[in-house]
């Protein structure tokens, strides 16, 4: 029976108190060429969505690192919605979210030429319509 000390990376054993070395540990992480930073703990990024009330949409709350969709539910409910704030979590792993460059908003959002019916500045008062 191999019972572990309080010192990490080393194991003693209860019949002769002697003590192993522990496996090895890598010194680096995996290179990522994501573009993105290493991963901390080797988990993912989790992006963290919560409705504050039935009816209201989903709003970013913040990001945190989990092994897994569960542990990351559980991880925002107690981070995020520690005051009963929250009705419902959404958790996201970031490298799913595809986004606009903000850089580049000005041609991404600006309406394309010819369509400015799209926009209700576009029409006119009617002269019949008095509610208007």
């Amino acid at each position: 029976m191999v019972e572990k000390s309080m010192t990490p990376g080393r194991d003693t054993a209860a019949a002769g108190g002697t003590t192993a070395p522990a496996a090895p540990v890598p010194e680096s992480a995996p290179e990522h060429t994501s573009g993105l930073p290493p991963q901390r703990h080797g988990w993912p990024l989790w992006e963290v969505f919560v409705r504050s009330s039935r009816g209201l949409s989903h709003v970013h709350a913040g990001s945190l690192h989990a092994p897994d969709a569960e542990m990351a539910l559980r991880n925002a409910r107690d981070l995020y919605t520690r005051r009963n704030e929250g009705v419902s979590i959404w958790v996201v792993p970031a490298e799913a979210i595809a986004a606009s460059d903000p850089d580049s908003k000005g041609s991404f959002f600006e309406s394309p030429q010819g369509k400015d019916y799209r926009h209700a500045t576009y029409y006119t008062k009617s002269e019949g319509v008095k509610h208007l």
